[in-house]
């Protein structure tokens, strides 16, 4: 049952404990060492309107993966590449971990050259394992991948990466404006105006800069622009007032970004997730809030970044998407169901 269930790689793994916690399953991934053993959670799918994550809190945006508790399914076993990205230059910012790496994964299975953001001090760690697990799945005409660090939200870092990348790979097919930050608010007098600029920054500001330097080094007619907006940006949030706003703000960019370049042939499209287990998460809310994460959901469960992930591959792929343009597509467990 593990091994057709399961959503992580289990072939490097060392001798597991399995247990159990309500319905569902965890493995106990032993490292050798037990004061660094996690647990993974592999039926993540399956609805449980008893489903609670483990208490858990981290200080810092935007969050470790490698802490996490059980860690976030960035792999799905079930899925089944099918070339859809050969030779093509992916740029996945904040792909060190969440969404990110799991869309990071995916494209190498698919054939892309791959390289991501991360933020240095913070995501080292997650950025080492993602470009290994990366390495691990690239095929082998694709060039290595690239992990490079950067503070996107202001411009001359973000024209560094770009220029980085085109130096390395010659130039970019797919640009994924990923990176985020969020903090909780109980009222709009709790945020500064540092902040407020802050958030802005990295969840609005970069996108703008990433697109601005890559646009020269993206082919005419068959490159592609994603952007990770949030179901959030439809239904609003309480206490993500700031962050809500960003992602308000990168669907218009999206559909007004999307008719600028349909001259030229380059499709701007977004992905609008609903609860999704990243480092986000036990970074923004409190312990209670991050056991009962993703339980309001028709489904009844917070989703794992793989099951995000196809959404970016499918508009990547000119073969699956070619006549899409400025739209959203929403995996957010059923959340939205008419956007």
């Amino acid at each position: 049952m593990i091994h057709q269930s399961s959503s992580i790689n289990l072939i490097d793994a060392l001798p597991c404990l399995v247990c159990s916690v309500g319905r569902n399953l965890y493995i106990l991934h032993c490292t050798g060492d037990s004061s660094t053993s996690n647990k993974v959670l592999v039926l993540g799918r399956m609805a449980s309107s008893g489903q609670q994550f483990p208490p858990q809190k981290q200080a810092s945006q935007p969050g470790k993966e490698h802490v996490m508790n059980p860690i976030p399914q960035a792999t799905n076993h079930e899925y089944k590449p099918a070339n859809n990205l050969p030779g093509k230059v992916a740029l996945v910012t904040g792909g060190d971990s969440g969404i990110g790496r799991a869309v990071c994964h995916c494209y190498a299975l698919e054939g892309a050259t791959v390289a991501f953001t991360y933020v240095k001090g913070q995501e080292d760690k997650d950025a080492k394992d993602t470009l290994q697990m990366i390495k691990q799945a690239k095929t082998q005409d694709a060039k290595d991948p690239m992990a490079i660090p950067a503070d996107l939200g202001f411009d001359e870092n973000c024209k560094r990466v770009v220029d980085q990348v085109v130096k390395a790979y010659g130039r970019i097919d797919i640009l994924v404006n990923n990176a985020a930050e969020q903090y909780k608010a109980s009222s709009v007098e709790e945020i500064g105006e540092e902040r407020l600029e802050r958030v802005f920054r990295t969840n609005i500001f970069s996108y703008f800069f990433m697109v601005r330097h890559a646009l020269k080094h993206m082919k005419e007619g068959t490159s592609c622009i994603i952007c990770s907006t949030s179901v959030n940006a439809y239904k609003g949030h309480p206490t993500l007032i700031e962050y809500t706003s960003t992602k308000g703000a990168i669907v218009g960019f999206v559909r007004s970004l999307a008719l600028n370049l349909a001259s030229k042939g380059i499709r701007v499209n977004g992905v609008a997730p609903g609860p999704i287990w990243t480092p986000l998460i036990p970074s923004s809310f409190d312990e209670d809030e991050c056991a009962k994460f993703g339980s309001e959901t028709p489904m009844e469960r917070a989703g794992q970044p793989h099951e995000v992930a196809p959404s970016y591959v499918f508009l990547a792929c000119p073969a699956l998407s070619s006549y899409i343009t400025g739209q959203v597509i929403h995996p957010n467990g059923g959340m939205i169901v008419n956007a």
